[in-house]
């Protein structure tokens, strides 16, 4: 599914690598807790899985593509495989909820009648189906999250890539949100979830991924932010 092989990323404008030396395997089917304060790597990480950068050294292979290698043409159908959930939810503010997880599917150049029988199924999985005539300024921080949500899976990725995805909610609502991933991870979909929600972590036990300074410092099934204090020390 995802490999990294001795990966290691350096930007031309800095002296020190991103990340460096990564060797890490993710499963069909994971559910992983990526790690790490500010500047640790995490969003290089992420750019990587994305193609929104190649590694500097090293192979990346996602979904059997070696992202080195692909061409800009092939980029937006290797992305079509890839859900991803923003901190700020990057909801298109004048259309309505319906239309704002629709639009995911038309700019794939998908079927209208595929489009009238998804979206209302992905609603009801993030519980939000009587909200489909709402716009984006009519829902709580909670509810636009799971927009985003409905709109991150809506063509059925394989990977689902969540970056701080409860940074901006209140533990309520960060609880609801994590119920929802994990059952998206149920059906069959890799998770990845970039954060700095210690509780959520520690209270999930999922597989923990720890970056410190652009090195791999921990891996650990069902781990927790004790595991991450622990590789500091």
């Amino acid at each position: 599914m995802i490999k990294f092989e001795n990966v290691s990323k350096k930007y031309e404008k800095k002296d020190k690598f991103a990340l460096k030396d990564v060797n890490i395997n993710i499963n069909r089917g994971d559910f992983v807790f990526l790690v790490g304060s500010s500047g640790a790597g995490k969003s290089t990480f992420i750019k990587l899985l994305l193609r929104e950068e190649v590694p500097s050294e090293g192979t990346l292979v996602v979904n059997e593509k070696d992202v080195a290698s692909l061409s800009p043409r092939t980029i937006p159908k290797f992305r079509r495989n890839m859900g991803v959930v923003f901190q700020d939810f990057r909801l298109l503010p004048n259309k309505t909820v319906y239309e704002n997880i629709a639009f995911a599917m038309e700019i794939t150049q998908q079927k209208k009648r595929d489009i009238r029988r998804k979206v209302p199924v992905a609603l009801s999985l993030v519980g939000l189906s009587d909200k489909a005539k709402s716009y984006p300024n009519q829902l709580s921080g909670g509810e636009q999250q799971r927009v985003g949500i409905a709109r991150a899976i809506i063509n059925n990725p394989v990977i689902l890539i969540a970056d701080e995805p409860t940074g901006n909610l209140d533990p309520q609502n960060a609880d609801e949100i994590m119920e929802i991933l994990q059952d998206i991870n149920r059906r069959g979909t890799t998770v990845i979830i970039a954060t700095h929600a210690k509780e959520i972590v520690d209270k999930l036990q999922k597989r923990v991924i720890t970056l410190d300074k652009g090195l791999v410092t921990s891996d650990v099934q069902r781990g927790n932010y004790t595991n991450v204090k622990q590789c500091y020390l």
